[in-house]
């Protein structure tokens, strides 16, 4: 990765000799090298409200999970857990609007928000009744066909073992 990345982050896409590593960058590549189904509205404005929730989704859910996955087994784990939790607390009811997060067609925002709910088990934050919304929505989500051909083996092992 640090061969590849000059800022070592995650995630890093890889494609043939293209090498992505911001998050955004990689997000427009996917939706323009395979565009059907479109994982972005067609329109402009509705493009620019995407952009805008994906950049606040990744403020205040991606961050707080990847520092979360960064501090497992250590001393600020528990505060890292309780924040998340909290931050999915508080927008429970976002998850329930649509079928999909604040939409009625899977975009690139269901993409960005399922593998964090992958990990909630792993992550040891538990979705309880508060949470309800959320596992609603899981359970839409990982049941898609293109989801579940999407998980890697140790991603098949977090949540069956």
């Amino acid at each position: 990765l640090m061969a590849l990345n000059p800022y070592v982050s995650l995630p890093t896409l890889i494609d043939r000799e293209l090498v992505l590593y911001d998050s955004r960058v990689i997000i427009e590549y996917l939706d323009e090298r395979y565009p059907h189904p479109p994982l972005m509205p067609v329109s402009p404005v509705d493009r620019a409200k995407l952009r805008l929730g994906l950049a606040t989704l990744e403020r205040d859910i991606v961050e707080p999970a990847v520092a979360l996955d960064l501090v497992i087994g250590t001393r600020a784990e528990n505060a890292q857990k309780k924040k998340l939790k909290s931050i999915l607390t508080s927008s429970a009811d976002l998850f329930s609007v649509q079928p999909y997060f604040l939409s009625n067609d899977f975009t690139i925002v269901d993409c960005v928000i399922a593998p964090i709910l992958w990990r909630l088990d792993l992550f040891g934050i538990e979705v309880t009744k508060t949470l309800e919304p959320i596992n609603s929505y899981m359970e839409r989500i990982f049941s898609r066909t293109a989801f579940k051909e999407s998980l890697t083996e140790d991603e098949e092992e977090m949540r069956s073992g």
